[in-house]
């Protein structure tokens, strides 16, 4: 078909035509002009004229615009529109999200439509084509559709430059992560579309924990390099399961789409902190050692919108980071704002210190073939008036944010020494290090300084440091090290077995200890684990680099004959003895031999929460209150029914969604023991959640609002509209005794 027969229309021979066409102007009759106007736009490349027909397949093209695609006119006449070109889903413009096909059967007007040609002469075929179409159905005078009648033109090389410059926009040019901007808009679209979808999308935030110290000790080149390989190790964690983002700084972002199981999750983020947390290596052979911490938050149960899912993630990342680093939490609505929460500690932990109100308590250190007490571990204990017993996994990371960690250490230091001038001098004293400490220049004074006004022997002074204080100027940790060891005072490497590069640490640094970290311990008697093997191997290497080690975590009798029979000769842990007030220590020495007998469990199981936590149980149509006294991965024991017979089967309500199915298997009088279908799985922060919860999809169909779910129980009228029936089992009142 021509251009001609495709645009032909009425001609007329009205005067006023003839004298428009004398004067040279084209009249609205003159049909042969005009199509000779368009036929010269098409020849010069100006635009193209395309039509199509009621199937929706190409019947003109102009000639060349198929010169310009490579193809001959009988390659594309007759095809269908939607084999010839294709929408983009990213448009960087911003455009319809509709695909091409939707937009060809709805009939619509074509404005500006970016479209590809999807054509390929061969697989190898990589060049890229785009145009820009503009176009309007045609109906005849019965209002049947006639096909579509427009024009076209190539935008190949400004697109191309739109996608490079929507790309530098949208992503981070140091590691090629989506940027916050991105990430942003990525989340919106998702929670929007799984909205009506009824789908459900996780998102996890994370930093990178002492990440500052690598920029500020090593330089920001080295910051980079550790930015770019965290990058890569996330890529590898999360794969093809969701999009990762960089939102600035040391601050990543993961969008997990259809992921609401929380055990999946908890291991993802578990995977994420073991993996990012092993040591980079940097310029000139040196390696930063930094950690991640994780928080989490779930669509639809913590949040329906953007900002209540980044916010609650948001939170749940301070909440890691407050309790120890190193760590996940899921969001729950108790969360306060951490960050203020995290000022007002630091506050009151300055207040603390000068006020006189922190403590030392010692954890003996015991020689396993006779029971004689060797060494005494400080251990810092807080107890605060309104907070309680505040634990040092949460005021100690705070601490070393800022300079008050150098304060407390020196305290600690001098405390514990002027301490253990009342002991025997067989006994030593063990003080922990920050690694913050340990870098600052004064530090060697500050022990010399202590050493000088106790006059302690410097050989009972034993400093405990991690791997962590490796991190920096190697150099200057190796002249530490020199004027520690001129100082006569003993160095113990702590948590021995969990870092990556620990032996590399044995050969340059001169430790007198080698301490092996407890979680060896705990599951050295499972004989699928090759914990006691590590255990036996790591007292041969102390032994062939003439050290001495430290078996820490000891609490049952099996565990205590299992390292012993590995070569261990000290040992710690509450089977022999927790940290104790100087007090007490002082009145154990009093009789003029320290020595502990072991006393404990013979066998070391995991461990089971004691707890009071009152709950619903759900039987039948019925909603009973009950109390929950103890609790485990795979079962509990709860207080509050009578008559309950064994193996009757239950729902219990543990609030805000979280519904458990179980069997009762110990029933008397009002205590009864459960087990679960499906074991419960871990917060992060030591608590137990249900893998899966109450969707706030069912609870919106049953007539709530679609909303976060809020704390509290769902009655099962609420969920399934039947009134409450006669209660089998009789409910009693439980107190907290």
């Amino acid at each position: 078909m021509s251009v001609r027969s495709l645009f032909q229309g009425r001609s007329s021979g009205s005067d006023a035509s003839s004298a428009a066409n004398d004067a040279g102007v084209i009249g609205p009759g003159d049909t042969r002009r005009r199509l000779q106007v368009l036929e010269d736009i098409e020849q010069s490349g100006i635009g193209w004229i395309w039509a199509s027909d009621a199937d929706g397949r190409l019947i003109y093209l102009t000639e060349g615009a198929c010169q310009h695609l490579d193809r001959g006119p009988e390659e594309l006449l007759g095809t269908p529109l939607v084999e010839l070109f294709e929408t983009d889903p990213d448009d960087p413009d911003g455009g319809t999200s509709r695909p091409l096909n939707f937009q060809l059967k709805a009939h619509n007007k074509l404005k500006d439509l970016t479209v590809r040609f999807a054509l390929r002469k061969s697989a190898s075929d990589v060049k890229q084509t785009w145009w820009s179409l503009t176009a309007h159905p045609k109906f005849d005078g019965s209002g049947n559709f006639c096909g579509y009648r427009g024009n076209a033109k190539d935008i190949t090389v400004e697109y191309e430059r739109k996608l490079v410059d929507t790309k530098l926009a949208e992503y981070d040019s140091l590691t090629g992560l989506a940027n916050r901007h991105y990430m942003n808009k990525r989340l919106e679209n998702i929670l929007a579309a799984y909205k009506t979808a009824k789908r459900s999308c996780a998102l996890m935030m994370l930093d990178l924990d002492k990440f500052k110290q690598v920029n500020d000790t090593m330089g920001h080149p080295a910051g980079d390099a550790v930015l770019v390989q965290a990058s890569e190790r996330l890529r590898a964690i999360i794969g093809d399961r969701g999009e990762i983002g960089r939102l600035g700084g040391d601050e990543f972002q993961v969008i997990l789409p259809d992921i609401d199981d929380r055990g999946t999750l908890g291991e993802i983020a578990e995977k994420i902190i073991k993996i990012v947390s092993q040591p980079y290596p940097v310029e000139d052979d040196k390696r930063a050692i930094i950690g991640t911490s994780v928080g989490i938050a779930i669509a639809p149960y913590d949040g329906v919108e953007k900002e209540e899912l980044v916010k609650g993630s948001d939170l749940a990342l301070y909440a890691a980071k407050n309790g120890g680093r190193g760590q996940f939490r899921f969001y729950h609505a108790d969360l306060k704002d951490e960050e203020q929460e995290r000022q007002a500690l630091l506050d009151d932990l300055r207040q603390a210190l000068a006020a006189g109100e922190l403590q030392l308590n010692y954890q003996p250190v015991v020689r396993a073939d006779d029971n004689q007490v060797v060494c005494l571990e400080a251990l810092m204990r807080w107890h605060h008036e309104e907070r309680g017993s505040v634990s040092p996994d949460v005021f100690i990371p705070v601490a070393e944010e800022s300079d008050l960690i150098i304060q407390m250490g020196e305290w600690a230091l001098r405390q514990a020494c002027e301490d253990a001038l009342q002991w025997p001098k067989s006994v030593r004293v063990a003080v922990n290090v920050s690694a913050v400490q340990f870098a600052s220049k004064s530090f060697p004074e500050t022990v010399a300084n202590v050493l000088a006004h106790t006059g302690i022997d410097a050989d009972r002074l034993e400093l405990e440091l991690t791997e962590s204080v490796f991190l920096g100027d190697t150099d200057a940790t190796e002249e530490t090290f020199k004027m520690l060891k001129s100082l006569g005072v003993r160095l113990a490497l702590d948590d021995f077995g969990t870092g990556y590069s620990s032996l590399s640490y044995l050969r340059s640094a001169p430790f007198d200890k080698i301490k092996v970290d407890r979680s060896f311990v705990d599951s050295c008697t499972e004989q699928e684990k090759n914990s006691a093997k590590i255990i036996a191997a790591i007292v041969g290497l102390s032994n062939a680099l003439g050290m001495e080690t430290t078996v820490e975590g000891v609490e049952a009798f099996d565990q205590l004959e299992i390292v012993r029979s590995k070569g261990a000769k000290l040992i710690q842990g509450w089977l022999y003895a927790r940290a104790m007030a100087q007090e007490t220590i002082l009145q154990m020495m009093a009789s003029g031999e320290f020595k502990i007998e072991p006393d404990g469990p013979d066998m070391h199981r995991r461990e089971r929460r004691s707890v009071f936590r009152r709950i619903g149980i759900i039987h039948g149509d019925h909603h009973y209150r009950a109390v929950m006294r103890d609790l485990s991965t795979t079962g509990a024991r709860i207080e509050g029914l009578v008559g309950v017979p064994k193996g009757t089967a239950l729902v219990l309500d543990l609030g805000a969604g979280q519904l458990v199915v179980c069997e009762v298997t110990r029933s008397k009088e009002a205590m009864i023991g459960v087990e679960f279908e499906t074991p419960l799985v871990s917060d992060g922060a030591g608590g137990l959640v249900t893998r899966h919860r109450v969707s706030p999809y069912a609870l919106a169909a049953a007539g709530m609002p679609l909303t976060a779910l809020p704390d509290g129980s769902y009655p099962m009228e609420q969920l399934h509209g039947v009134p409450k029936g006669k209660p089998q089992f009789l409910e009693v009142i439980v107190g907290n005794r």
